[in-house]
């Protein structure tokens, strides 16, 4: 293990279950880590200290005392719209926020498993965009190229991971919001099943389309952390039967049936796939090939699934909005879209839902033919900092379906995805594709891209030390 950046958090716990290290020096290292990149990358909103330093002190007590647990004493973040006790949840926002009373169920369980929440990360307002700034906290930036976004909204839980800041992070995923930054930072990036993991204490975040994922180097990582933050409080709505994805990391698919897409769902705006990307792309098209597996290019039947889309995300940006502390101090582009949430709350909400079902049979049909779907996770590199930032929200919104048109509906389905890195375009900038599958199939995404990983080792390669530039791609 070296102190300037994290190992990974398999490796970390069999470490401190060996008695190699301690607690305390796993999380005194990310402190440090967390502190010198505050200037460079500015990942974390939060940084519970001498919080952290406490609880890893407990955790190497229970070590020594023969008691294990599969995160004992692993440092590990979270994004900033998860409660944790003691500590605001400000979501991106400004404004005074008050210390949540308990830990959200996500990190309730993470904590049962003994991990040390080290801090909350940065996130866009609302979670709304796929960058990561904003007036309340600035910019976090990518630690592959710094004068670019590492994505959102899960960015900072991405930049911190890639950077090996901490082996692993939480994020969330409303539109693309953990596999888009995964993309743009060279991760994995899992949006499990709806309810996989818990959002309590919001049953539904977002009228169902938020769910809770996981971002780490590795996919044997990313699982893990996605079993320790697994399951379901008593109250949600929302309760898939336990899985323990873990046990699919080196397990052989078989021979798939994978379908190649290309082509981005409807939108209102255009989207054009970059044609840098698209070679990316098909090269891992090409080494599942080789792999044995049969892939042809196949579309899903999608639809108008854009116009289920719009209800639940401006509904859910609403009831946030409901919540802030000081309306003024919310973006313009905020406030405009709990306007057309607030339109849209009613019967069109109702209908939105309703559509899901209809939704399920008929993508879900194209499962019969297809054991995996292969799409393009973004439709370009990460754009520079502050490209999207000062838009107005037409602006924004064309923007941001331009270059992230591919990720959203596995949000209305509510079904698993997993970002694999697919390489680097330009000037040493991230990309990656996703793998898509239909309910319940997160043990068979995370072998494929285990299977994928043990051929292209992608977390063998690191970023460059952070330091501030001014390139733009």
């Amino acid at each position: 293990m070296t102190p300037d950046r994290a190992a990974g958090l398999a490796e970390s716990a069999r470490a401190l279950a060996a008695g190699e290290v301690t607690s305390r020096a796993l999380v005194e290292r990310a402190l440090a880590r967390i502190e010198a990149t505050r200037p460079t990358l500015n990942a974390f909103r939060v940084v519970r200290a001498e919080a952290a330093l406490a609880e890893a002190d407990a955790a190497d007590r229970e070590l020594a005392a023969g008691v294990r647990r599969p995160l004992l004493g692993v440092p590990v973040a979270v994004k900033d719209d998860m409660d944790v006790a003691g500590e605001p949840t400000a979501f991106g926002c400004r404004g005074e926020f008050p210390p949540a009373a308990e830990d959200g169920e996500a990190v309730r369980r993470l904590r049962a498993a003994g991990a040390v929440i080290v801090g909350k990360t940065n996130t866009c307002e609302l979670g709304q965009w796929p960058f990561t700034e904003g007036p309340a906290f600035g910019e976090t930036r990518n630690p592959w190229h710094t004068g670019h976004t590492p994505g959102g909204s899960s960015g900072g839980s991405a930049a911190a991971v890639a950077a090996g800041l901490v082996p692993a992070a939480l994020g969330s995923d409303g539109a693309g919001s953990v596999r888009i930054p995964a993309s743009w930072t060279h991760l994995i990036g899992i949006k499990p099943q709806r309810g996989r993991i818990s959002t309590w204490p919001r049953g539904e975040a977002f009228h169902g389309i938020t769910v809770n994922g996981t971002l780490a180097r590795t996919v044997a990582d990313a699982a893990l952390l996605l079993d320790a933050a697994g399951g379901n409080h008593a109250r949600d709505p929302h309760r898939p039967p336990r899985l323990t994805v873990s046990e699919a990391v080196g397990r052989d698919p078989g021979r798939l049936r994978v379908a190649l897409s290309l082509k981005p769902p409807f939108t209102a705006v255009p989207a054009r796939l970059r044609p840098e990307v698209r070679d990316r792309v098909l090269g891992l098209a090409e080494r599942l090939a080789a792999l044995g597996h049969t892939v042809e290019e196949a579309d899903p039947p999608y639809g108008q699934i854009g116009l289920t889309f719009v209800p639940r995300a401006t509904a859910g940006i609403a009831d946030y909005v409901r919540e802030a502390p000081d309306l003024a101090l919310l973006d313009p582009r905020t406030r405009g879209a709990a306007r057309l949430g607030r339109l849209l709350g009613g019967a069109p909400l109702r209908a939105a839902r309703r559509a899901e079902a209809v939704l399920h049979r008929r993508i879900g049909a194209f499962f019969d033919s297809y054991d995996v779907l292969l799409t393009p996770t973004t439709a370009a590199p990460p754009p520079a900092i502050g490209a999207l930032s000062g838009l107005g929200g037409l602006a924004t919104d064309r923007a941001m379906i331009a270059a992230c048109p591919y990720a959203w509906p596995w949000n209305v389905l509510g079904w698993p995805g997993v970002n694999v890195p697919a390489g680097f375009v330009g000037d040493g900038l991230p990309v990656g594709a996703q793998l898509l599958g239909p309910t319940a199939s997160e043990p068979l995404l995370v072998s494929v891209a285990a299977q994928l990983e043990s051929e292209l080792r992608w977390h063998e390669s690191w970023p460059p030390v952070a330091e501030p530039d001014n390139r733009v791609a």
